[in-house]
């Protein structure tokens, strides 16, 4: 690292002492309102309280996921966050589409969920069950076990199941992340071709079919690679759980943020109130789709307040610019932002402590340099004792709209900390017949570019992109966990070639970097629409400091072609003949 990563309650602390100004130049109500009402949060946000009648409860939740559920609404403009004050209820909560469903408790166990909190299998495949999540409760499953049947964009957090926890029904699922969880009994992955756990603890993990990975649990599963698909690393290095809203005890709403844990092992709320601070609500600004729009973002901005984004869609005409360091830029319900004229849809200054959470960036019509831009080109200071996190985002080329971006995520400060991070150039669009959307319409090279130094990313998804997936060209950053599919729609070799070689590598290091090490990386192909070839899945500096460990590519289905080599040359053809490729280590040892 770049340097000491030493952090005192004061660094954390300083982040919030800026007194906030309110909209009319006055100090706010630090507690954002009556202790007897809740802020505005718009109508996307229902709010249930243990005293409704628990019927309506349930009617209420069963209308938007039955809605939520249907296909069409894969890529419509429905979000909701559903959000339960703490008791306990008697309820069944289903989440679709853009559906984060979480408890308002300081504590997981302050709401109790009796019935399931579950993403259903609604059709015969789960390969497209995204966007939806839920956090911050307890749930005791009727039968036993809990289901969550999703792939991509569909987390977990900070819930405690008091039963069995299964990651598929009977069809197909392409997850996932699960994190900061306890589970009295245990997890079945069954179907799932990926999935990443981090600082969890369960009685017993069951399954594994391509990567599975485990990274500060208390109680993985004994095997690694070949013999068994998973990855296990004791300690995460640095990490901070993602911050929520909540309930105090006097009604208030906050946002708590969580502390900065470095080495961390297990659960951070598991002995109690875990360590971070309380932010009220009033030094948020509170955006509304269709009432906020850049200006009064950025006003809220520069005048000191954090973000607190509710469900809905949100264009863009000038980029959001976070300038201020310790700024939470938080999201519930899966809103979008899209930049309309060609800018980033967020920039953030090269400061420290900046978090953004739970936001989905879609591009826009006009090609972007990047949706979403970490510190400005040039990037130099040193943020080692404080980073900036990136948690639960969602980036998209191509969905309802046609959009371009030449990167969704460029990265140029240092030491930056991802925490499940999804980078998706669409694979299908909105239509009946579920059509590519076309590889000269939704135009983007790269989901992801890291420049700054020392950034780590857990749980990193980048799929479908026109050249590199990934393209690292800082020094001593780590992943842990990645999953990539390469483009489908390459129309030919001639296309999808460069200098000579045919294909992009998925995951590339640049020649210049020296240190760079990662683990647990699954790279599949699916060419639709012609038989071409990428030489290389993984493309690395062949020099000491740079480590990759646990490496498979797989011809997944198409029109023939496939993977050559998994890294460097190395490694056999993931092909029709010969589907699977592993390299355990690079280089070897």
């Amino acid at each position: 690292m770049r340097a000491p990563l030493i952090l005192s309650v004061l660094a954390v602390m300083n982040v919030f002492v800026q007194a906030p100004i309110a909209d009319d130049g006055t100090s706010p109500d630090p507690r954002g309102g009556s202790l007897d009402q809740a802020p505005d949060f718009g109508p996307n946000v229902r709010i249930f309280d243990p005293a409704m009648d628990m019927a309506q409860v349930q009617a209420e939740i069963d209308a938007i996921a039955d809605a939520q559920d249907l296909r069409d609404n894969e890529f419509g403009p429905h979000r909701y966050a559903l959000l339960f004050k703490p008791g306990t209820y008697d309820v069944n909560i289903y989440c679709g589409y853009y559906t984060q469903a979480a408890g308002l408790g300081r504590l997981p166990g302050q709401v109790q969920i009796h019935g399931a909190v579950e993403s259903r299998e609604v059709r015969t495949t789960s390969l497209s069950n995204f966007w939806r999540s839920a956090e911050n409760m307890a749930v005791t499953p009727t039968g036993g076990t809990n289901f969550w049947v999703v792939s991509q964009a569909a987390p977990l957090r900070r819930l405690h199941i008091k039963g069995d926890l299964s990651l598929f029904k009977a069809g197909y699922t392409s997850g996932g992340f699960l994190a900061d969880c306890r589970v009295d009994g245990s997890v079945t992955s069954g179907t799932q071709q990926q999935w990443l756990s981090r600082n969890t603890r369960w009685r017993q993990w069951n399954g594994g079919a391509w990567n599975m990975f485990f990274m500060g649990v208390d109680n993985p599963p004994a095997g690694t690679w070949p013999d068994k698909p998973y990855t296990t690393i004791a300690e995460t290095p640095v990490i901070r759980e993602k911050p929520f809203l909540y309930v105090d005890d006097a009604g208030a709403y906050e946002v708590f943020v969580p502390a900065l844990r470095r080495n961390a092992t297990g659960i951070s709320w598991e002995q109690g109130e875990d360590p971070g601070i309380s932010v009220p609500i009033g030094r948020f600004h509170i955006a509304r789709p269709g009432i906020d729009d850049d200006a009064t973002l950025n006003a809220a901005l520069a005048s000191g307040r954090n973000l607190l984004f509710t469900p809905g869609i949100y264009e863009l005409g000038a980029s959001l610019l976070v300038s201020r360091a310790g700024t939470v830029v938080l999201g519930i319900g899966y809103p979008s932002l899209v930049p309309l004229a060609g800018t980033p849809a967020l920039t953030l200054a090269d400061e420290g402590g900046i978090i953004v959470a739970g936001l989905t960036f879609d591009a826009g019509p006009v090609t972007s340099e990047a949706l979403l831009l970490v510190g400005p080109p040039g990037s130099s200071a040193d943020h080692g004792a404080d980073p900036t996190f990136l948690m639960d985002l969602y980036c998209r080329v191509g969905t309802s709209r046609a959009g371009s971006a030449s990167s969704c995520v460029t990265i140029n400060s240092h030491e930056v900390v991802a925490d499940h991070v999804w980078l998706w150039r669409a694979d299908h669009g909105p239509s009946a017949t579920r059509s590519r959307p076309g590889w000269t319409v939704n135009t983007s090279p790269n989901g992801l570019v890291v420049n700054g130094d020392d950034v780590t990313f857990y749980g990193l998804f980048n799929e479908h992109f026109q050249q590199h997936q990934t393209l690292w060209n800082g020094n001593r950053g780590r992943t842990y966990f990645y999953q990539s599919e390469m483009p489908y729609d390459a129309p030919d070799q001639a296309s999808w070639s460069h200098d000579g070689i045919d294909g992009y590598a998925s995951y590339k290091v640049a020649d210049g970097v020296t240190v760079h090490e990662a683990w647990g990386l699954g790279i599949y192909n699916y060419f639709v629409d012609a038989p071409v070839w990428s030489e290389n899945a993984i493309e690395v500096p062949a020099v000491p400091g740079v480590k990759m460990h646990h490496q498979r590519t797989r011809y997944l289905n198409g029109a023939g072609g496939g993977i050559r080599h998994v890294i460097n040359g190395a490694g056999p053809a993931a092909e029709e003949a010969n589907r699977d490729a592993i390299v355990v280590e690079y280089p070897a040892p």
